[in-house]
């Protein structure tokens, strides 16, 4: 039996909670019924909709229960046209870099955060006190 092909209008249509296609890896998903029960929140997979949701997925790391969950919400190939490429190997999508630099100004925080906090507490000590 051949797979039925998904055109990228037919993907733009099915955009939405209530009717919600993903493109992973050239292949097309409904995940519609899925999307209440997905741990990251449905925010995340409506935010990938109606494009290539390849990179996001694998940046995210996902597990080999996750992937086994896709083969029954397979619906078929996607068809490439011009509209739409589907990314290669070696893309990087501005969003992607957004996340990057997100993550690393969390990771900032949380190092001068604890930091300055101690040196409150010691001025603190020390003005309160008259020494340490």
């Amino acid at each position: 039996m051949a797979s039925k092909l998904i055109t990228y209008a037919e993907l733009k249509a099915h955009s939405t909670k209530e009717s919600l296609y993903v493109l992973l890896h050239e292949k097309v998903y409904d995940v519609t019924k899925f999307i209440d029960e997905h741990p990251g929140g449905d925010e995340v997979i409506l935010a990938e909709a109606g494009r290539d949701a390849t990179e996001a997925f694998e940046d995210v790391g996902h597990s080999d229960e996750a992937r086994a969950l896709l083969k029954d919400m397979y619906i078929g190939d996607f068809e490439k046209t011009d509209e739409l490429k589907t990314k290669g190997p070696s893309s990087s999508s501005s969003q992607s870099n957004a996340v990057n630099t997100a993550v690393e100004q969390g990771s900032n925080l949380m190092y001068f955060v604890p930091l300055a906090m101690l040196g409150a507490y010691f001025a603190w000590r020390y003005y309160s006190s008259g020494s340490i």
